[in-house]
């Protein structure tokens, strides 16, 4: 029977952009989905599980121009401890940069960890703009893009998908720093402070990366 395992890798995971990434893809599916939050707790237990799914689909935000440390670290719990039977691997990379080409290192990344462990790969979405696209009215890029990855997985029509917001570079630099000037605001952070260092200094409130 296909099932398919969904697991978010965000280390933000309960309330992240890729939870509502998992979620329409969750929606729009015509198989089974389970979802799980990836925690510093769980990575034995959702390595057991795993075996019970014909299809596992790694939902995740870019860090760095990597992985997170805390899928990284998913991955090496993994690498030690394969389920008897091994799922297609399918992945849904979303980061914060308006070009989704930036995602190919950490996509790259994940081919190489699939090659080495004998996990087949099979459908990739990369999204652009992933912080923004679903609170503008370009959201329906990302739903359908979403949708699109739901039915090639479910009926193991692989294929790679890209999208992001249709805008220019210069409109998407001032349509995002109107976004964070504004968000800052909320909680009582200058655009200036913004721009320096200070906003590591521990004081500020625990705001979201611009890629989640």
């Amino acid at each position: 029977m296909e099932r398919i395992m969904i697991i978010n890798g965000s280390p933000r995971a309960p309330k992240s952009n890729s939870k509502r990434y998992a979620e329409l893809f969750s929606r729009y599916c015509p198989v089974e989905t389970d979802y799980y939050n990836l925690t510093k707790r769980n990575h034995r237990q959702l390595c057991e599980l795993m075996a019970g799914y014909s299809d596992v689909l790694f939902v995740f935000p870019l860090y760095a121009d990597a992985l997170p440390v805390g899928f990284l670290d998913f991955l090496k719990e993994l690498e030690a401890n394969p389920p008897a039977r091994k799922p297609m691997v399918s992945i849904l990379i979303n980061c914060g940069f308006l070009e989704y080409s930036q995602n190919e290192i950490a996509i790259e990344m994940m081919h190489i960890f699939c090659r080495k462990n004998d996990y087949r790969v099979g459908s990739i979405l990369e999204l652009g703009s992933g912080e923004a696209i679903l609170g503008t009215p370009f959201k329906y890029v990302a739903v359908r893009a979403i949708k699109r990855l739901a039915r090639s997985v479910a009926h193991g029509e692989h294929r790679t998908i890209k999208a992001t917001m249709p805008l220019s570079k210069r409109l998407f630099i001032w349509a995002s720093t109107y976004y964070w000037t504004a968000f800052g605001r909320k909680f009582g952070v200058s655009k200036s402070r913004m721009q320096t260092m200070q906003i590591e200094d521990g004081r500020l409130p625990d705001l979201p990366l611009a890629g989640e």
